[in-house]
């Protein structure tokens, strides 16, 4: 299977707004040639700001330009566009609705080299938390590429979760994303796997293996995580015997709370959760040895497909 790199994606996905649409200007944080917002200043200078290592700054100016019509995308780490800056996307931006995007780069533990500071693994937390923002977790280049294009449709602030490194792409080329669509990657009878980001090509690597004992699972990519479409989240957990979610992410507030959120009060339904078990990063060699280490992997969500299936 092919891979490709999200945040390449995003970068060609913002010179492709900034051709059509002289409305869309970019700001950065000192990390323009790792977030990739880089192509945008080199194809629109004179839309593109630089703001140095002032991520609040740069939050506040964002809202500024979007309050005179432009639609703003604003780029750092993850862990530093929704920590550093938060006073600011909750009282300014999110508050008064302003048009504002959030690119919050080299998520969850993908920046595996810098260790805990530069990884963040509570994210979708603190931004599902905040009141009229939406949260997309891609799976792979494609879907980020069409995300951007759906974000400067959508009104208001949207936070993008990209991780750093390649991954298997999933998604078709054709049509256009949807906010709060759930996406089938594959068909299943026994189990339902919700996942996004890199651990859809982890369900779909359980999900092989699963077939080979005998267990058929679905596997859903969940790549908006808010507004979380319930009845969706219902109607694909019905006739199942279990459901398991799965996230690069804490499993406190993220992807998994989401699902149980949606679930509440209407199903028995057996759940679990794969994810990081309320602790930091840390750093590593590379990606996959800070996946395993974390428990991130395929056979976790074997074990956990087994434990709803008990």
């Amino acid at each position: 299977m092919s891979t490709k790199n999200q945040r390449t994606a995003y970068g060609d996905a913002l010179v492709d707004l900034g051709r059509i649409n002289k409305d869309i200007v970019v700001l950065e944080a000192d990390l323009g040639k790792s977030t990739m917002s880089i192509l945008f200043q080199q194809a629109y200078p004179d839309r593109y700001f630089q703001m140095g290592i002032a991520e609040q700054n740069m939050a506040s100016t964002a809202a500024g330009l979007a309050l005179t019509g432009k639609i703003a995308f604003i780029s750092s780490f993850a862990v530093f566009a929704s920590g550093r800056a938060y006073d600011q996307l909750r009282q300014t931006i999110s508050i008064a609705k302003l048009n504002v995007k959030i690119c919050g780069s080299s998520s969850g533990l993908s920046d595996f080299g810098d260790g805990s500071t530069h990884q963040a693994v509570e994210d979708v937390a603190i931004m599902r938390a905040i009141p009229n923002m939406t949260v997309l977790a891609p799976v792979d280049a494609v879907e980020t590429r069409k995300m951007v294009k759906a974000m400067a449709s959508c009104p208001g602030p949207v936070y993008l979760r990209i991780n750093r490194n390649d991954l298997p792409v999933y998604t078709s080329e054709d049509g256009d994303y949807q906010i709060g669509k759930l996406y089938t990657v594959k068909e299943g009878r026994d189990v339902v796997v919700f996942a996004n980001g890199v651990m859809v090509s982890k369900a779909m690597e359980a999900a092989k293996s699963l077939e080979e004992q005998g267990i058929s699972a679905k596997v859903v990519n969940v790549s908006t995580v808010k507004p979380l479409d319930r009845q969706a989240v219902i109607d694909g957990s019905r006739g199942f015997r279990g459901v398991v979610a799965a996230e690069e992410h804490s499993v406190i507030g993220g992807l998994g709370g989401a699902i149980a959120e949606a679930l509440r009060g209407v199903t028995n339904q057996k759940l679990e959760f794969v994810g990081i078990k309320d602790s930091f990063g840390a750093s590593a060699y590379n990606y996959e040895e800070l996946l395993a280490h974390y428990g991130l992997t395929s056979e976790a969500i074997v074990d956990a497909v087994k434990r709803v299936l008990e």
